[in-house]
């Protein structure tokens, strides 16, 4: 988000908090005299409305002031929606015990106490409702790319490429990578996925003018003090935000557990999300749903198998040795979509390769049939993955499952995708899936292997359905 349309995005955001305040309190007050919920209301001490006039605004000013000073309006972008309910209820609470207070000590029979009850929760609801209104907007703006906040990396090393990874997962923070600088030469040549390299660090004070970086993260080691201090030093001299990420001599972001007592952080060791009792959980539901879904699509798969058969000569099944868990090879199992003899056919057509990295992909494949043209649109030929899932070689939801020669081309840090089963579909599917180039579909899978949960999966598996139906980046 651009610092013009942060400033308008902040104006309105107080401009409807005023609003949504006095339409709080105008309901409280038909409730309290017109409705006379709770208690009934007699002649003698029925209100008109334009005696509240008064209090309204001044309950209106009074909430703002002290939602800006419980910090509602500077909140972290990835502060999450209930975290502004815990701001918006205590900033309400305190500004109407203010009110209170300061009302019923100068003019005690003047307002129902009733009445500011009733609105201290109605604007609470209102005000909230408003920020998931505002988020909904926000997210959806983010990932159309628009009010996106320009962003610079400092250093290509893991930790830098695990913050590239969880921007392309997770495009409603409202990021735009532009590239990164690094002085490794391997790197500061090439590019990283869709980031490219802006040439090495001594280079940032251009590029943040050339570029009109809004942020900067640098992921440095701790050694390299001087070319951070160096880096800090241009971006305060531009104005431009930035974060340091401490790379922690190395350490796996995943592996990282901060804790605080008193406000003194103190930083350990944990383990990878997907182990233990996290593993038996998410391997039940893999059963669970992979057996429903042998149960319900097997009619559908009777019917594929048939039109294979009559379409093409060959087998209906097309079963391949992938790598899994920990570079464990097992069989894939897929409705054959291509010729008997494609993998021979493979040879000439490397030099159409449209994917990037060691995956081999080409959108018009003159290697498929007719019957696999269709169920390779419509991803109908995974159907048979199901089995591997039951089997205990896959999960629902994982990485990509490579073939060996891939993982021959793999660098170091790819083959960290392998320390997590396999999946039928991944954030690599429903971020993009064959659009995407290998780099940051390798980044996914490693977010996904550092912040998985069972939520994830469910989302995942739910974003699954419109991806497949739109056929969005298969061929």
């Amino acid at each position: 988000m651009n610092t013009d349309f942060r400033r308008r995005w902040k104006l309105a955001t107080v401009i409807g908090d005023a609003v949504l305040i006095l339409v709080g309190f105008a309901l409280a007050y038909w409730l309290r005299y017109h409705v006379q919920w709770i208690e009934p209301v007699d002649e003698e001490n029925f209100v008109e409305f334009s005696a509240y006039y008064g209090s309204a605004l001044l309950l209106m000013v009074i909430l703002l002031l002290a939602y800006k000073i419980e910090g509602l309006y500077d909140q972290r972008r990835t502060a999450s929606w209930l975290d502004s309910v815990y701001l918006i209820f205590s900033g309400t609470v305190v500004g109407v015990a203010a009110l209170i207070v300061w009302y019923f000590s100068s003019r005690p029979l003047a307002v129902s106490r009733l009445m500011l009850l009733y609105t201290a929760v109605i604007v609470v609801v209102l005000v909230s409702l408003s920020r998931l209104v505002a988020g909904a907007i926000r997210r959806s703006l983010h990932r159309r790319g628009i009010a996106t906040d320009r962003l610079l990396i400092v250093g290509a090393g893991e930790v830098g490429r695990a913050i590239m990874g969880n921007i392309v997962a997770q495009p409603e923070l409202g990021y735009q990578v532009i590239g990164y600088v690094d002085d490794d030469p391997e790197k500061a040549g090439g590019s990283i996925g869709r980031f490219p390299s802006l040439g090495t660090i001594a280079d940032t004070p251009g590029v943040l003018r050339e570029y009109r970086i809004d942020d900067v993260i640098i992921t440095l080691p701790w050694y390299a003090r001087d070319s951070i201090s160096r880096v800090l030093e241009a971006c305060e001299h531009l104005s431009v935000r930035t974060r340091i990420v401490p790379d922690m001599f190395q350490m796996r972001l995943n592996q990282l557990h901060i804790e605080t007592i008193n406000g003194i952080p103190l930083i350990g060791v944990r383990d990878t999300n997907i182990r233990g009792w996290n593993r038996a959980v998410k391997r039940g539901l893999d059963v669970t749903l992979a057996s429903l879904a042998v149960l319900v699509t097997s009619p559908i798969m009777a019917l594929i198998a048939a039109a294979i058969k009559l379409d093409s000569p060959g087998p209906v099944l097309y079963r391949q040795t992938r790598v899994g868990m920990n570079g464990r090879e097992f069989t894939v199992y897929k409705f054959r979509s291509m010729r008997i003899d494609a993998d021979q056919e493979l040879a000439r057509l490397l030099a159409h390769n449209e994917a990037s990295g060691p995956l081999f992909k080409m959108r018009d494949d003159p290697r498929r049939t007719r019957v696999g043209r269709f169920i390779r649109r419509t991803s109908l030929d995974e159907l048979p993955q199901f089995f591997n899932v039951l089997l205990g070689d896959m999960s629902l939801v994982g990485p990509r499952p490579p073939v060996p020669d891939e993982v021959e081309k793999y660098d170091e840090w790819h083959r960290r995708r392998l320390e997590v089963a396999p999946g039928i579909t991944g954030l690599w599917q429903v971020s993009g899936r064959s659009n995407l180039t290998f780099d940051e579909m390798v980044m996914l899978d490693l977010y996904y292997a550092e912040n998985w949960s069972l939520g994830l999966d469910m989302k995942i598996l739910l974003r699954t359905i419109p991806t497949v139906l739109l056929g969005e980046g298969a061929y």
